[in-house]
């Protein structure tokens, strides 16, 4: 009963008022004109933007530049909305912000007859939806993938990638003792303190089989399952698999690293293999890798799903506009482009099968069961609160300022309290 109760209390807690986030209705679309778009700065969509007014001369948007990084740009578009300025229009946001921004009324629910959702992968529609309804649209996915050195394995007698965690390991002791893999490390992703460490620790724990915070909401983090898959992150950081210097690596310092050559594996995003296939000064592996399946503990792991989203500010202006130019920006025209422009993951099932694709970029399909297999980050309102107790505990399980069972019971106790709070 006492376990019972509890449960309610956090499902209770962690529900948002019905109409949260709510549209006006139809209404709410039908005014045109100039219309502002806020994103983090890109080429890509600074290009995107430039094609559209041009076709649409009469409804021109202006691209808002946020600061770098994700978490400057959030805090940017969440000042915009406390005080309701109609200075932001169509928001780029980060695909787990979405309950967050609905549950606060700051982005308006959008009309689902009006995108092709079913050509597009449920998993990333799920991700624009907050209590079945649909406030955000995807343009663009994503999935971890595992980049390996294939001269390297080839060398060593190796003809295809590690699928389990425990593979990986043999591999590299395998290959790291030859003399062409001096200097070489053999493992590392996204470890500093910052949100590419909950991904990374949330891949793990959820391919030993736990899970963060289970689909009722209720965090389960003091659990064998999440004890397994941290230990081994734990682990690995502590015996060198991981090299000590990874945990202060970020996305472009992981990359910069595999590519000037000293990295065996190396769990990244889409974006490097384009990166990884350009040549440059410091560039050493062009045509030496290939890319894969996160390995997982018994076979492929899972991936934590990436991606963005586009939402209507709920106070902005000329809305029916921002429908339209959403519409266009997260059509399956557009999302080819974006994808041979700057390797952004599409959204649209069909385009990870075009054979002309996949033959110009070969990582389409491990990327596509990547996204397939993926599991979202929390959904939850406090998603800030949530992903800061989960970077703080397992950096300094990594660290070795606790244990992964303290780190893990640790943050059962940090998340029920956010969730009740």
């Amino acid at each position: 009963m006492a376990a019972l109760i509890a449960v309610l209390v956090v499902l209770t807690s962690c529900s948002a008022p019905p109409e949260a986030g709510r549209a006006d209705g139809p209404a709410a679309f039908t005014e045109f004109g100039p219309i502002t778009l806020a994103s983090g700065k890109e080429p890509m969509i600074t290009a995107r933007v430039a094609q559209w007014n041009q076709q649409h001369p009469d409804e021109h948007v202006t691209l808002i530049e946020l600061p770098r990084g994700s978490d400057n740009q959030r805090q940017q578009m969440i000042q915009n909305a406390n005080t309701k300025s109609d200075a932001f229009t169509v928001l780029n946001m980060d695909c787990v912000w979405t309950a967050e921004f609905a549950a606060h009324r700051w982005v308006q629910e959008l009309p689902e007859g009006s995108f092709p959702l079913r050509d597009m992968i449920r998993q990333t529609v799920d991700m624009g939806r907050y209590r079945e309804r649909l406030y955000a649209v995807p343009w663009s996915s994503d999935g971890g993938l595992l980049y390996y050195r294939t001269d390297l394995l080839t060398a060593a007698g190796i003809r295809t990638p590690p699928t389990t965690y425990a593979e990986l390991k043999r591999q590299c002791d395998t290959v790291l003792a030859l003399p062409d893999a001096k200097g070489v490390a053999c493992y590392a992703g996204q470890f500093d303190e910052y949100e590419g460490l909950t991904v990374n620790a949330t891949e793990f724990i959820n391919a030993a089989g736990g899970r963060v915070i289970d689909r009722s909401g209720v965090p389960t983090t003091d659990t064998p399952e999440a004890r397994t898959g941290l230990d081994l992150l734990v682990d690995w950081y502590a015996d060198g698999t991981i090299p000590r210097n990874a945990i202060t690596f970020k996305e472009e310092q992981g990359r910069q690293a595999f590519v000037a050559g000293k990295l065996l594996f190396h769990r990244n995003w889409a974006y490097l293999y384009n990166t990884a296939s350009t040549p440059s000064r410091t560039n050493v592996v062009i045509g030496k890798f290939a890319v894969a399946p996160l390995p997982g503990f018994t076979g492929p792991g899972t991936s934590t799903l990436g991606g963005h989203n586009l939402g209507i500010s709920t106070f902005g202006k000329n809305k029916g506009t921002a429908l339209r130019f959403i519409q266009w920006f997260t059509s399956e025209d557009i999302q080819r482009r974006n994808l041979a422009d700057a390797a952004e993951a599409p959204t649209y099932a069909a385009l990870y099968g075009e054979p002309e694709l996949v033959r110009r970029y070969p990582y389409l399909p491990a990327l596509e069961q990547s996204i397939q297999q993926a599991i979202p980050r929390p959904s939850t309102v406090r998603y800030p609160d949530v992903t800061a107790a989960i970077q703080s505990r397992v950096y300094a399980a990594m660290t070795g300022a606790t244990t992964s069972e303290d780190a893990l019971a640790g943050l059962q106790k940090d998340l029920t309290h956010i969730l009740e709070n």
